[in-house]
């Protein structure tokens, strides 16, 4: 199999493990992390963090609008940087399936089994990009985190910004005692090569 369709495969079994479903027509994979409750009662996730440059929401249908704006804007950014793949995000997508997407995480999020944020702009008006805290499909990892800027906001270096701060964030403000940044602080090719094959 070609490299990137791997790790394409891979990032995609990972993003379904959590359920995030970026596109609503995506590949169910079915991983036994996927019902996992990430945080157990009485250990409640942020709300909302608000630095001076950017402040975190959960992602929900009030935020339909300017998430669907911010990945249409970096399709073919996203793709190669992200997803790796041209599942998500594509010219396709409907105002409806960026609602069941919004509302879809609003869900998993309420089930406490996996957490997105959008990453706006500190007068809300515009997203950055997201950040997702979801089961690991690999053994011996607490939680995975993935995370993506648009391409504007990469040009810029807000990607290794956000991923610096993201990283103090989850070791400051979450339970977990070891945390996986597939494609970041682990490199796409081992974190191929640690996940279950079922995962595949």
């Amino acid at each position: 199999m070609p490299r990137i369709e791997k790790v394409s495969l891979v990032l995609a079994a990972l993003i379904a493990a959590a359920g995030f479903s970026p596109c609503a027509n995506a590949q169910e994979t079915t991983i036994e992390a996927r019902t996992t409750v990430l945080l157990p009662e009485g250990v409640a996730p942020p709300l909302r963090v608000e630095t001076p440059d950017f402040k975190l929401v959960p992602l929900g249908p009030a935020l339909a609008k300017i998430d669907y704006d911010a990945y249409m804007s970096s399709i073919e950014h996203l793709q190669k940087t992200f997803t790796r793949s041209t599942s998500w995000p594509h010219a396709g997508i409907t105002d409806a399936e960026a609602m069941t997407d919004m509302q879809t995480e609003q869900a998993r999020f309420a089930q406490r089994k996996s957490f997105a944020y959008a990453v706006l702009t500190p007068d809300g008006k515009r997203e950055r990009g997201c950040v997702y805290v979801q089961p690991s499909p690999v053994a011996g990892y607490d939680a995975a985190v993935l995370m993506w800027v648009t391409k504007t906001e990469y040009d810029a270096g807000f990607d290794k910004d956000l991923q610096a701060w993201v990283m103090q964030w989850i070791a400051r403000d979450w339970p977990f005692k070891k945390v996986a940044y597939p494609g970041r602080t682990i490199s796409w090719e081992k974190w191929d090569a640690l996940v279950p094959a079922k995962a595949n």
